[in-house]
């Protein structure tokens, strides 16, 4: 059976690669559980490229329709990858974005700068996967918890994905000593449990030994319990020097066991206090 197209597009970024394989196979699964629709998208260098891509994209997009009963379209743009994915999802109301990308192995560091690069460019959040779905859904959550105030923004991605995976969430708090720290931790951890509780999600909470830094401790928890999704949040504001260098997210999303990777960029402007998730 074909779904229906009236709920937001799950947008594929497409480059003819194996990772961008792995994305579209995620995307499938995610779209039969959203019963939406999915858009692949490869930005062009040229018109020539962009038609070459959009033919070769059109005979893709209607196998994986007629395989998977998923809804398929291409386009083909030209544009940049910086820009034109973010322009993109918005146009078109993209619920997410899902990305393959590679590791951080020797060149193909800067890899792992250019996808978070185009993350923080987009309002719309992302998926980066560089493997292929393991198992159908994400059932085991991983969710660090800093002192940062844009914690708060996650929470309805918590209630959007735990509404449709059934999903257990593993909270891990950051251990730290300065008491300004220790006092954001606190509140981001009170405002999440309660709503967690008041939306029955089930949850646990771990604290970090604080012998490593916070996302050593973080992917290592994540490999103990074979997590299937990492939930972070982007940086607000983040710098040149974090791309060339390697931020924290950068780390996260190009982790050495392949566990996709949900990033949501903050909101533009700090939240005023207790917004309300509606999953939406």
């Amino acid at each position: 059976m074909e779904y229906q197209a009236k709920k937001k597009p799950i947008l594929i970024t497409w480059d003819f690669t194996e990772k961008s394989e792995f994305a579209l196979q995620h995307g499938v699964n995610l779209c039969k559980e959203l019963q939406t629709k999915m858009v692949m998208l490869h930005i062009a260098k040229t018109d020539k490229e962009a038609r070459a891509a959009k033919k070769k994209m059109d005979i893709l997009a209607a196998a994986t329709q007629n395989k998977n009963g998923v809804v398929t379209s291409a386009i083909a743009p030209v544009g940049n990858i910086f820009t034109t994915i973010a322009d993109i999802a918005e146009e078109i109301h993209a619920e997410m974005v899902i990305m393959g990308t590679h590791g951080m192995k020797g060149m193909q560091k800067l890899m792992g700068s250019w996808a978070l690069k185009v993350i923080t460019g987009s309002k719309v959040p992302f998926i980066v996967v560089q493997a292929p779905p393991v198992s159908h859904g994400f059932k085991k959550i991983v969710f660090p918890l800093d002192f940062r105030s844009e914690n708060k923004e996650k929470i309805q991605w918590i209630y959007y994905i735990g509404r449709l995976y059934n999903s257990m969430f593993y909270i891990i708090k950051e251990r730290v000593t300065d008491r300004k720290f220790k006092k954001g931790i606190h509140s981001n951890l009170l405002y999440t449990e309660k709503f967690l509780r008041s939306n029955n999600i089930v949850y646990e909470i771990h604290s970090s030994l604080g012998k490593k830094d916070f996302t050593t401790e973080t992917l290592e928890f994540a490999d103990q319990i074979e997590a299937d999704l990492l939930l972070v949040m982007t940086t607000r504001n983040i710098g040149i020097a974090d791309y060339v260098l390697g931020a924290n997210e950068q780390r996260i999303i190009a982790n050495r066991s392949g566990i996709p990777v949900m990033c949501i960029t903050p909101r533009p402007v700090k939240m005023s206090g207790g917004f309300s998730a509606s999953g939406g």
